[in-house]
């Protein structure tokens, strides 16, 4: 018997089905991985009290926490996409663990930027990675496979509100020490999951040997291909920004509009995350049956009156509104990631790199712009300017459809 054979016959489970368990697993540590990012900004008004920041030094600790992962996730993916790195993953994660707890001890606004590096290079390394992990365990469930990781991380997002409500509050900055555990469960999670990654990859490289795989054509973009990708990251850019100001500066506006504490405020960005969290496991359904441009289309264009007048609304109302907008704008965030995956067949990799890291380098440059924003022209106006982002989304009637994409790709 062949080493080929053998490993082939003494594989566990059929190679070609979906790894529930993976996915699960890898979808926890996206949830576990993005909650420790969640506490950067969730520390915002922690830090302006307890240092004395300006909301312009408050962007710039999103900047660096954001350029760093957009930055290198792209290049990591690409890296990557030649040559897997499986136990880059929980050495990503202890990247993040040290930054955690540095950021708990910092006593200096230059030892946060510090520290939120280290938890950013973290990031960097995971999400790409952590996108093959869930490609590889997939199987035929593809779709569902994207959905399960998606939400994961959207869901540790979503806990900003709580991280500030039950711990910051009450432990001010140390709290954060409390999620280097969250990060050790994390790294350890990560070292089973690059172990399974190995042996995956052993198998397909001894499958593609006994299948003496074909090579593949390499084709050139477009110039179509090349301007639809340049307007589907324009789009994301929108979107990121109008999410960085709601994340970031809307806890300050709603505490001096309706007179609230910050626990009480935390409470409106906890429903317009978790909100968004459903709508990023709803989207990609809803756009396998409607089309992929059409949502990305209808999340912005039925987002934009909402986001508009939220400002201006009554506690109760805005509450609702916030939570609404949440649900409908994060409905297109995988979807964008699988159309612009669909306009450059063969490149995953990159293509998440590119939408998903590049929402963290728009979020991190709006945070840099609308902090400068907010300090030139007042909080209040800033966030009401901010409200008009999603209208860009009309742009998307110049996307090409989603059958011309098909065409394209079979041509």
């Amino acid at each position: 018997m062949t080493q080929s054979a053998a490993a082939v016959r003494t594989k566990p489970q059929n190679q070609n089905d979906t790894a529930y368990k993976i996915l699960f697993i890898i979808g926890l540590v996206h949830l576990l991985n993005d909650s420790i990012q969640s506490v950067i900004p969730a520390m915002f008004p922690i830090l302006e009290k307890s240092m004395g920041l300006s909301f312009t030094q408050l962007g710039m600790i999103a900047f660096s926490l954001n350029i760093v992962s957009s930055i290198l996730q792209p290049l990591i993916g690409m890296a990557t996409d030649k040559k897997p790195m499986p136990y880059a993953l929980p050495l990503g994660l202890t990247s993040t663990m040290f930054g955690v707890l540095g950021l708990a001890f910092a006593p200096s606004f230059e030892f946060v930027i510090l520290s939120v590096l280290f938890i950013g290079l973290g990031s960097a390394v995971f999400h790409p990675e952590g996108s093959r992990v869930a490609y590889m365990a997939a199987g035929p469930r593809r779709g569902l496979a994207q959905s399960i990781y998606q939400v994961g991380g959207n869901s540790g997002q979503a806990l900003a509100p709580l991280i500030t409500a039950l711990i910051l509050v009450p432990l001010g900055q140390f709290g954060a020490v409390w999620f280097t555990l969250v990060a050790a469960i994390a790294v350890g999670l990560l070292l089973y999951i690059a172990a399974w990654y190995s042996r995956k990859l052993d198998y397909e490289k001894i499958a593609a040997k006994a299948k003496q795989s074909s090579k593949q054509v390499n084709k050139g973009i477009s110039k179509n291909i090349k301007m639809a990708l340049v307007l589907i990251l324009f789009l994301i850019f929108a979107r990121s920004w109008y999410i960085s100001g709601m994340t970031n500066f809307y806890a300050f506006y709603a505490i001096d509009k309706y007179g609230i504490s910050i626990k009480e405020a935390q409470i409106f960005l906890f429903a317009f995350l978790v909100a968004g969290a459903f709508g990023t496991f709803f989207g990609g359904p809803l756009a396998d049956r409607f089309g992929k441009k059409n949502i990305i289309f209808l999340s912005m264009i039925a987002t934009a009156p909402l986001s508009a007048i939220i400002p201006f609304m009554p506690y109760v109302v805005a509450f609702a509104l916030l939570t609404i907008s949440g649900f409908i704008l994060m409905s297109s965030f995988s979807v964008t990631v699988v159309y612009a995956q669909e306009l450059v067949p063969g490149k995953i990799g990159t293509m998440a790199g590119l939408t998903v890291g590049l929402a963290f380098g728009m979020g991190a440059i709006g945070s840099v712009g609308l902090g400068y924003l907010a300090d030139l022209i007042g909080l209040p106006l800033m966030i009401i300017s901010v409200g008009f982002l999603p209208f860009l989304g009309i742009l998307t009637m110049l996307l090409p459809q989603d059958e011309k994409l098909a065409e394209w790709n079979n041509s």
